[in-house]
């Protein structure tokens, strides 16, 4: 089995995170807070710098609630937990196999547009994820337990 990392994550082609998101299973609902990690321009020297500009002005990661099947983004420099999010297992657009679905359509004015999937890649805690904005994929995000 092949270990993956969020720096490994950041290095890889489009097409290699497709590959390896579509080889893993759902896993289960995660737990509680995650760190995340936006993947934009994958496998372009560029990624690592864009993650951390995300990371600090935009988007931290994700606190789930399975118990309650949500979860809310922790986003800006201060990590506030806003932008709340069904959390459900049904078929992925990208391949029809089971994910976990992170799903905005009825709980955020400003992101319910927005669809995330999410698959555990490397137990126990470090999952990949696609963003779609209606059905257009927009990028790649890792979270790590």
């Amino acid at each position: 089995m092949v270990a993956y990392d969020v720096p490994r994550l950041l290095r890889m082609s489009q097409e290699e995170l497709d590959a390896v998101f579509t080889a893993s299973d759902a896993g289960p609902v995660p737990a509680g807070e995650a760190d995340g990690t936006a993947i934009i321009a994958p496998g372009t020297e560029w990624s690592p710098e864009i993650a951390q500009f995300v990371k600090y002005f935009a988007w931290q990661g994700k606190v789930f609630d399975p118990a309650k099947g949500q979860l809310k983004n922790r986003i800006g420099p201060f990590g506030l937990n806003a932008i709340i999010a069904k959390v459900y297992k049904a078929p992925s657009w990208l391949d029809g196999k089971e994910c976990i679905v992170l799903d905005y359509s009825e709980t955020s004015v400003v992101a319910h547009w927005i669809r995330d999937e999410i698959r555990l890649i490397a137990p126990p805690g470090l999952y990949l994820g696609k963003v779609y904005w209606d059905k257009a994929r927009l990028f790649d995000f890792a979270l790590q337990f």
